[in-house]
C-alpha cells in the first residue's frame, strides 16, 4: 500500500510550483486529477517544444503519475461536474492568480460548503500584504526572499541560482502543508486553507543569511572571505562567493582538465578539525602548527593564498580523483558535477533520483524521480497523461456518471472532445 493511496487531490494548478507539490503527493500514491482547459491544457505542454506534435519535457517532467480531465468550469454542465469534483476529493491544489477561483464560483466559503473536510492548497507569490496582488515568477521570488542578494561574488551584480527555489522549492513546502493539514483532519474532522507564498519559501531556504544579517549587528563576519581580506561590511548580509554558509572556509578550486572542461572544480573545505590531515595532503606539513596557521582565527587572512596552494594541488587531479584521496581523511570535498554527468550517474539511477520514462508520443525520456524515499511506500514513476486522456474515465469511474447522464455531459462542451487512453 502507498502513503497517500485513498486521497484524493483536485489538482488545478499549472506550469512548477503547483504541479511540483502534486507531482510528489502522486508519488506517494495520492489519486492526482489535474483539470486543464479543454483543448489547451496547462501552458507548459508547449511551452519549450523539443519534440514537434508532442507534450514538452517541462510539461512531461512535472506531471508524472496524473490523470488528466478536461472541464471548463465556467460552463453549466462543467461547475456541475466540479461540484462533484469538490465534493468527492480530499484536497483541492489551486496557484491561479488571486480571485480566480472566487471569479468561477467557488470562493472558500462556497468549497467549504460542498465539503466540510476539503482541504485547498495554495501556492501564491507573496502572502497577505501590499504586494499579494503581484504576479511572481521564479526569479522574482529569488529576489524577493532574500536569495539573490547574497548569491553571487562581493564585487558583482546580485545573482539567480540554477536550483528553482522559488516555484519548485514552495511546491515541496506546499506537500508539507498539505499532509499535515491532512493529519489534522483525522483528529478534527475538517478541512483548512493550507497557503504556501514563493517568497515565504525562498526565505525559509535563505534563514542562515537572515541568521548573518543578525550577526552582523553585532560585529563583523569573521568566517567570509571579506573579512580575512579586510575589506569593511555594510548594513546587509553580503554576497559571499563560494564561501561555506556553515562557517568553515571554503572554496570551488580548478581540477585536472579546467581549461577544457567547464565543470572541472571541486568545493574544499579547510574544516578545522581536519586542517592537519589538509596540510598532509597537499604537502604542507610544515604548515600544521607554524605560526599565523596553527589555529583558524590565525588564517583568516592568509585564506586566499592557502587555497591558491591547494589549488596547485586540485588542478594536478581530476575532480573525481580529489574526492577518492580526501574522503577517506574525512576532508569535505564534492565534486562540480554537470547535469549531464547527473543524468548519466550510475548510482542516482539505481535509486530512482533519475528515471527512465516511456512517453506514447515523444518516447523515451530522462527525468527526475522522487527525491524522498520511504521504506513501506516505493515509487514507481508513470508517465505524465495526455491532454484529457481520463476525462471519461473521471467521470465514470471517480464521479459515478453513466448512462445517458455520462453521454449528457460529454456532449455538453464542458469538458472537450472525449480522449482515448494510449495504447
Amino acid at each position: 500500500m502507498k502513503a497517500l493511496e485513498g486521497v484524493k487531490i483536485l489538482d488545478f494548478t499549472h506550469v512548477q510550483s503547483g504541479p511540483t507539490c502534486t507531482q510528489l503527493l502522486a508519488w506517494f500514491g495520492a489519486d492526482v486529477i489535474k483539470v486543464e482547459r479543454p483543448g489547451v491544457g496547462d501552458a507548459t505542454r508547449k511551452q519549450l517544444v523539443d519534440v514537434p506534435g508532442a507534450d514538452s519535457l517541462y510539461f512531461t517532467m512535472l506531471n508524472h503519475n496524473k490523470r488528466s480531465i478536461e472541464l471548463n468550469p465556467k460552463n453549466e454542465a462543467g461547475k456541475e461536474v466540479l461540484t462533484r469534483l469538490v465534493e468527492t476529493c480530499d484536497v483541492l491544489v489551486e496557484n491561479f492568480a488571486p480571485g480566480a477561483l472566487d471569479r468561477m464560483g467557488f470562493s472558500w466559503e462556497r468549497i467549504q460548503e460542498i465539503n466540510p473536510r476539503i482541504i485547498m492548497a495554495s501556492v501564491k507569490g507573496f502572502g497577505p500584504g501590499k504586494y499579494e496582488d503581484c504576479k511572481v515568477y521564479e526569479n522574482v521570488a529569488q529576489c524577493a526572499g532574500g536569495a539573490a542578494s547574497t548569491t553571487g561574488f562581493l564585487d558583482g551584480p546580485p545573482l539567480v541560482t540554477g536550483a528553482q527555489i522559488g516555484d519548485s522549492g514552495t511546491g515541496l513546502h506546499l506537500a508539507l502543508g498539505i499532509v499535515t493539514a491532512l493529519y489534522q483532519r483525522e483528529r478534527s474532522g475538517r478541512g483548512q486553507k493550507v497557503l504556501a507564498p514563493m517568497q515565504d519559501g525562498v526565505i525559509n531556504l535563505c534563514r542562515v543569511k537572515l541568521r548573518d544579517q543578525q550577526r552582523l549587528q553585532v560585529g563583523p563576519l569573521t568566517e567570509y572571505s571579506q573579512y580575512g581580506a579586510g575589506i569593511p561590511f555594510g548594513d546587509a548580509t553580503p554576497r559571499a562567493g563560494n564561501d561555506s554558509g556553515g562557517g568553515q572556509p571554503g572554496r570551488i578550486l580548478k581540477c585536472k582538465g579546467w581549461e577544457t572542461d567547464p565543470n572541472a572544480y571541486t568545493y574544499f573545505i579547510t574544516q578545522a578539525a581536519v586542517w592537519e590531515k589538509v596540510c598532509d595532503v597537499i604537502g604542507e606539513p610544515d604548515w600544521k602548527d607554524a605560526p599565523g596557521y596553527a589555529t583558524p582565527a590565525e588564517r583568516l587572512d592568509k585564506l586566499d593564498a592557502i587555497f591558491a596552494r591547494i589549488e596547485e594541488w586540485t588542478m594536478t587531479k581530476t575532480k573525481f580523483e580529489v574526492m577518492d584521496i580526501c574522503n577517506p581523511h574525512d576532508i569535505p570535498v564534492g565534486p562540480i558535477l554537470s547535469t549531464k554527468e547527473i543524468m548519466e550517474d550510475e548510482g542516482l539511477r539505481k535509486t530512482g533520483t533519475i528515471v527512465e520514462v516511456d512517453h506514447p508520443t515523444r518516447g523515451r525520456y530522462t527525468s527526475v524521480g522522487c527525491p524522498i524515499k520511504l521504506s513501506d511506500s516505493p515509487v514507481e514513476v508513470t508517465r505524465s497523461p495526455l491532454l484529457g486522456e481520463h476525462t471519461e474515465e473521471i467521470l465514470r469511474d471517480v464521479l459515478g456518471y453513466g448512462g445517458e447522464d455520462l453521454a449528457r455531459i460529454m456532449e455538453s462542451g464542458a469538458v472537450g472532445s472525449a480522449k482515448q487512453a494510449a495504447e
